[in-house]
């Protein structure tokens, strides 16, 4: 439901019209629930106003995406109808060109279930290393010597900050990003890759600090930093509480 405040320029496919007249296809977004934690927790504790910032959230876990925050409300979500789109991610590929995947299923002669299976569950971090879709084991790969975990581990940073960047310039600016899930809290290079070079936008980051930490609430920005950068513990769980309560006491008032 976060996510339900996009505006129509962002949410839509240029695909024929009909298509969401009819079937409803259009961008949907997932995580809005961490989104929505993470950011207001992090304004709490950099004392921003949820209502009044523009924010990037980046949600990076097996399952990943990034979302757009401006004054309170989902702008833009890096998943789309499925939580293919967007991100590359633990087994999915994330944003793809249509015509690879019609192309390979040309060559190779599967079916719209083979091609589903190929793009949510053998793409991605697994498809690239042919290691694993864990990034603890990739990152020891990495660091053995193996490229083509290397390689992976610089795709799946650039393809984040590519969102980062995008959501800037729709924004108008940014002034703060945030990392939070199971990678997002705990992996610090890639924390460090995505920050890195983002110093024309405004973010000086706090590069010691950032190795020291691991699944806490920390600002990892210097204290002149324009666009602040925090680490948040992603709490879905209270969210759907706290919503859910909310709107039960409605209901009963």
């Amino acid at each position: 439901s976060f996510h339900q405040t996009m505006p129509p320029e962002n949410f839509m496919y240029a695909l024929p019209y009909r298509y969401y007249d009819e079937y409803r296809v259009r961008r949907y977004g997932f995580h809005g629930t961490s989104h929505k934690y993470v950011a207001q927790t992090a304004c709490r504790l950099t004392g921003l106003d949820f209502e009044k910032s523009k924010i990037v959230t980046c949600h990076i876990a097996s399952g990943a995406s990034v979302t757009a925050i401006l004054n309170g409300k989902s702008f833009d979500t890096s998943m789309g109808f499925t939580p293919v789109d967007g991100l590359i991610m633990g087994t999915r590929c994330g944003s793809t060109d249509p015509g690879a995947l019609i192309y390979i299923a040309e060559k190779e002669g599967l079916n719209l279930n083979r091609l589903s299976e190929m793009i949510n569950k053998e793409s991605g971090m697994l498809g690239i290393t042919n290691v694993s879709s864990d990034m603890r084991d990739i990152r020891a790969a990495a660091e053995s010597g193996n490229e083509r975990a290397q390689l992976a581990i610089r795709m799946f940073a650039a393809r984040i900050k590519k969102f980062v960047g995008s959501y800037a310039a729709l924004m108008q600016g940014i002034d703060m990003i945030v990392f939070t899930g199971g990678i997002g809290e705990n992996d610090s290079t890639t924390r460090a890759l995505v920050s890195e070079g983002l110093e024309f936008m405004g973010v000086k980051f706090n590069e010691e600090l950032n190795r020291e930490v691991h699944g806490t609430d920390t600002l990892l920005s210097l204290p002149d930093s324009r666009v602040k950068v925090a680490v948040i513990a992603t709490n879905e769980e209270l969210v759907i509480a706290s919503d859910t309560f909310r709107l039960t006491k409605k209901r009963s008032e």
